[in-house]
């Protein structure tokens, strides 16, 4: 049985040379930066390297980048340290009511504590209507946060309308780009974002090594403190072995971009989303067809349940989700779906289809073999498909 993994979205398998470039430092090479010795001294060129690398694949400089361990902390440092240092008068926060959890609760925790907080719907394709935030926008709002893709249905947000508004109204802005970064081309320099966030585990690098590019002159406040590193914006050691893999990753995908791999992976994600949505009766797409990563294909399969049709498929070797992995442990609906209009009994029968790099024509095939008859069996055991009209 040949095993297939569609949850790429949630994380990827380390490539080869990432593993290869962290041992030595898991290793022989072990050393803290922050020493002067010549050992301490070879892991600062380490993490100097591979910060010029993650700048160059966001098309930043190197000393705008805070390296971080996970998505979710830079997107803490964003929010959290970007309102601690808005100036006296700004202090709203502006979100979309589809952000990454790590976003939602973060901004959530801090209106607990007396910022003010807009959240902005969407519409039904999950997308913000650049108009209606920017309706939201006034001197008070201190920072703008929307994420570049959504990790669940893989809908592009506005990012640059939106952040061109927020900037005229003298607000941060900052995006969410942890499923962009390593799978689009990205330039930040030429954007009108404050802050982004980045995970090098999305883009084939190691869990443990992520981070926020900050733009020059930007001020932030750091959670951490205690020490001088990250230039003051994040104290603690380094994982060395993790941000030389994250560079590794840098470099890779910088490659993978320039030869054309997004294309490759749009056309996989398009053959799978035709080939379920012909072969299964009802299966619908959550999200826009058009303004969406491809390979990310959310669907929703009348009259089942998405957590059976999942544990189905894991029994057939096939590996999917039903959401964010993030949020896999909490009851209750998708917000993001639930945020786009469906009903909670839609959003339970959705299930999360993601590809990557690693994906092969045959994978596609073998899902779309494997889940009409999934799906079908699980309808019957349910006695019978609860199909309504398009």
């Amino acid at each position: 049985m040949r095993e297939v993994y569609a949850d790429h979205a949630a994380t990827t398998r380390p490539l080869p040379e990432v593993v290869a470039a962290m041992l030595p430092f898991l290793g022989e090479r072990f050393g803290n930066p922050s020493s002067v010795h010549a050992r301490g001294e070879a892991a600062r060129e380490a993490v100097e390297a591979a910060r010029a690398d993650v700048a160059a694949l966001l098309g930043g400089r190197p000393e705008e980048i805070v390296f971080t361990a996970t998505g979710s902390e830079a997107n803490a440092l964003a929010i959290a340290g970007g309102l601690a240092a808005a100036p006296a008068g700004r202090r709203r926060l502006v979100v979309s009511a589809v952000e990454h959890n790590s976003v939602l609760a973060t901004a959530r925790a801090l209106e607990a504590r007396g910022a003010p907080l807009t959240v902005v719907p969407v519409g039904p394709d999950g997308r913000v209507d650049p108009a209606r935030l920017g309706e939201a926008l006034g001197p008070d709002v201190a920072l703008v946060s929307l994420m570049w893709a959504n990790n669940e249905t893989g809908a592009l947000q506005p990012v640059a309308e939106v952040a061109a508004l927020a900037r005229a109204c003298g607000a941060a802005v900052h995006c969410d780009a942890v499923q962009a970064v390593g799978k689009v081309p990205v330039d930040v320099a030429h954007a009108a974002f404050d802050l982004l966030s980045f995970a090098g585990h999305k883009f084939h690098g190691p869990p443990g090594a992520a981070g926020l590019w900050v733009r020059r002159r930007t001020r932030l406040v750091p959670l951490v403190h205690g020490g001088r590193q990250e230039r003051g914006r994040r104290a603690g050691t380094e994982n060395v072995a993790a941000i030389v893999g994250l560079g590794a990753a840098a470099r890779a995908a910088a490659a993978w971009l320039a030869d054309g791999g997004p294309a490759r992976l749009a056309r996989l994600g398009e053959r799978l989303r035709a080939g379920l949505e012909a072969a299964v009766p009802g299966a619908r797409l959550n999200g826009p067809l058009a303004a969406r990563l491809p390979w990310v294909v959310n669907l929703r399969f009348e009259g089942v349940d998405g957590e059976a049709v999942l544990h189905a498929l894991d029994a057939e070797g096939i590996a999917v989700s039903t959401g964010s992995a993030c949020s896999a442990a909490e009851p209750g609906p998708s917000h993001v779906l639930t945020a786009m209009g469906l009903r909670p009994e839609d959003a339970h029968a959705s299930v999360r289809f993601s590809l990557g790099r690693d994906t092969a024509d045959e994978d596609v095939d073998r899902i779309v073999s494997v889940t009409p008859e999934v799906v079908g069996r699980l309808r019957a055991l349910a006695g019978g498909p609860a199909r309504r009209s398009a």
